[in-house]
């Protein structure tokens, strides 16, 4: 496969020429696990809405130092911001996730289940698994720290471009659900808190985007295989690890839709090469980054709304000569993001709403004069470009020294750093990358001795596709849509209970799909509710026909049992009499057009059958009795 890609750079579409560039891209693969309870207590892992939270609770972080004494500079990053951390807790969570509990043992289940991933991607248990801490201090987790668990290492899948290496399979503990932003920091949920997660990272074989995407897509198969995974949105999650021959690694976190891997790879090769490109720049200008200082006096009397609110409220404007970067500031190094996004992006973690710049003045109220003016107070010549950040003073001074420092990397070239996935395939600056000082024992857990000896290898859904259609005698699609489909385990579960292998895939993949369409809550249907409803229909209670109903008035009122629901309803079978009579009272009042048409009337009369049965009775035998009234009178 070529490795040569179309990819935007400085605004225009430009060439990459992957091996040229020395691309290395890695994946890590989060992945929720459908377990019964969550992974250090017996919680139920089922996701709340905020309204049922029966209280709350306030929590302040800071990091701790690691066992040699060392904090992580990540860690120390995001404890800069003083933030308050309100939690939501239910009648489902318990003292372990408020962290006023000590957690017990790993969750025998979702050990068992990471035993099995790790065995369809041919990789090796650790002989004896020690839970660690790992320092997060930004609120998604109430003790400061994620537990986490290495199970088994040096693994491979392959992939259309070569095999891929698997570094590690972690089992952790999901984070706490982000709510919303409050005035004093952030609002978590903890329903989602402890909720078994499986991490799988991979060695940085990748060397193109699509291979990025081809081996996301085969490490998804093969976790939807062991049909223990959770399914929809916000439950698997993929980061990706990028750099290039002359840039940096660099971690994207959250990348929330697997269509979007390859387009992230794309966008960020690009823009690693056009900040080695301003790197080149700079240093033949013979760039620097000056010293912050205090420039308020040249705004005095602004009309600028935001520099004027800022001094209103007894604020200052801080700014930093940057010597050599005029017309540099402004530059776009991806689509619709300019190093001044990046600069931005630093000073909004210490509380700024952003940065000006000399690129993009005049503009926002900051007229020619006062830009000549600072031009002037700050000694800055033509070549030169000047920052500036509004703000509360000690606000306006921590801002605008992170910019300044994002510009001093910029004369490095690209920074080693951890970035957030935005829904465009762009990124932006979220903090350092963590180093080692962020893992520690975790002393509360003992550990364990995983055993893969007695656990089965998962049938993989290619492999069910082929066996549904050879056992089932399903088509290929329907196959394929059920093996596929998050109905996958409840479909093996109702098939090996006896029920019709077509009814069950039927009901699974089209029937709730139509139901869904008309806006009926199918979201309320539980797996009992399902499996309930297709064991009516194999004792001959329900006709096929009767299911939508049924699911119907189940999805309105889940509280029902399906026989309940039935009976209530009226959609219990009629036997042969009654649909008899349905159907002679049918022909008699189209007596006219079945004495015009005759069989050919057999398609009109056969909806209004149904209709006047609702869903009472067989198709089958209703299509029987019609056609034999319609010959009488015919």
């Amino acid at each position: 496969m070529s490795t040569r890609e179309t990819a935007s750079g400085s605004g225009a579409e430009s060439d990459l020429d992957y091996d040229d560039l020395g691309l290395v891209a890695g994946l890590e693969i989060h992945q929720q696990l459908d377990t019964a309870t969550k992974l250090f207590c017996q919680c139920p892992t089922e996701i709340r809405e905020p309204e049922a939270a029966d209280r709350t609770f306030t929590r302040y972080l800071h990091p701790t130092r690691s066992e040699l004494g060392e904090i992580d500079e990540a860690a120390l990053e995001e404890s800069r911001v003083d933030r308050e951390f309100e939690y939501l807790a239910y009648d489902s969570t318990c003292l372990v996730e408020e962290d006023d509990e000590p957690p017990h043992e790993l969750d025998a289940e979702a050990l068992e289940t990471v035993l099995e991933i790790a065995q369809l991607m041919d990789m090796s248990p650790v002989d004896q698994a020690h839970v660690m801490r790992k320092i997060v201090v930004d609120g998604s987790n109430t003790s400061g720290f994620q537990r986490s668990t290495l199970i088994a290492t040096d693994g491979e899948i392959e992939t259309s471009e070569g095999a891929v290496g698997i570094e590690d399979l972690m089992l952790e503990e999901e984070s706490a659900q982000r709510v919303e932003e409050t005035d004093d920091g952030v609002r978590y949920s903890l329903d989602r808190l402890g909720i078994p997660l499986v991490e799988i990272g991979t060695k940085p074989d990748i060397s193109t985007p699509e291979q990025a995407l081809e081996a996301a897509e085969r490490i998804g198969m093969l976790l939807r295989s062991t049909g223990k995974v959770k399914r929809g949105l916000g439950t698997i999650r993929q980061d990706v690890n990028v750099s290039i021959a002359d840039g940096a690694r660099v971690e994207i976190k959250g990348v929330q839709s697997l269509d979007d891997i390859d387009d992230i790879v794309r966008t960020e090769a690009a823009r690693q090469r056009e900040l080695v490109e301003i790197r080149e720049e700079l240093a033949e200008r013979d760039a620097s980054v000056g010293d912050v200082q205090d420039v308020t006096d040249v705004f005095e009397d602004t009309e600028s709304g935001v520099i004027g609110g800022a001094l209103n409220s007894g604020g200052a404007v801080m700014g930093v000569l940057l010597s050599g970067f005029d017309g540099i500031v402004g530059r776009e190094i991806a689509p619709d993001r300019r190093l001044g996004t990046e600069l931005s992006d630093h000073a909004k973690r210490h509380g700024a709403g952003g940065i000006f710049h000399t690129d993009e003045l005049p503009a926002y109220g900051v007229t020619e004069a006062e830009v000549a003016a600072l031009r002037e107070a700050v000694g800055a010549g033509p070549d030169d470009a000047f920052a500036i950040v509004a703000a509360d003073t000690d606000v306006a001074e921590a801002a605008i020294e992170a910019a300044a420092e994002r510009a001093e990397a910029a004369l490095e070239g690209v920074p080693e750093e951890t970035r957030g996935a935005n829904d465009d395939g762009t990124t932006r600056y979220l903090r350092p990358l963590p180093g080692a000082a962020r893992m520690y024992p975790e002393t509360d857990v003992p550990p364990v001795e995983p055993d893969p000896s007695e656990v089965p290898e998962p049938e993989l859904l290619t492999e069910k596709v082929e066996r549904y259609q050879d056992e089932f005698d399903l088509g290929e699609g329907l196959a394929e849509q059920v093996a596929y489909g998050k109905h996958m385990p409840l479909f093996e579960v109702v098939v090996a209970d006896g029920i019709d292998p077509t009814l069950a895939a039927t009901t699974l993949e089209s029937t709730l799909t139509e139901l869904r369409r008309d806006d009926v809550p199918v979201e309320a249907l539980t797996e009992t509710h399902i499996a309930s409803v297709l064991q009516l229909v194999e004792s001959g209670e329900l006709p096929n026909e009767g299911v939508p109903d049924l699911l119907t008035v189940l999805a309105e009122e889940p509280d029902q049992t399906a026989e309940e629901a039935a009976e209530d309803a009226g959609l219990g079978g009629a036997d042969e009499a009654e649909v008899r009579e349905a159907v002679v009272g049918v022909v008699e009042r189209n007596e006219e057009q079945v004495a015009e048409e005759g069989m050919q009337a057999f398609s009109g009369l056969m909806g209004e059958c149904m209709g006047a049965l609702r869903g009472k009775a067989d198709g089958d035998l209703v299509s029987q009795l019609l056609r034999e009234e319609i010959q009488k009178r015919a």
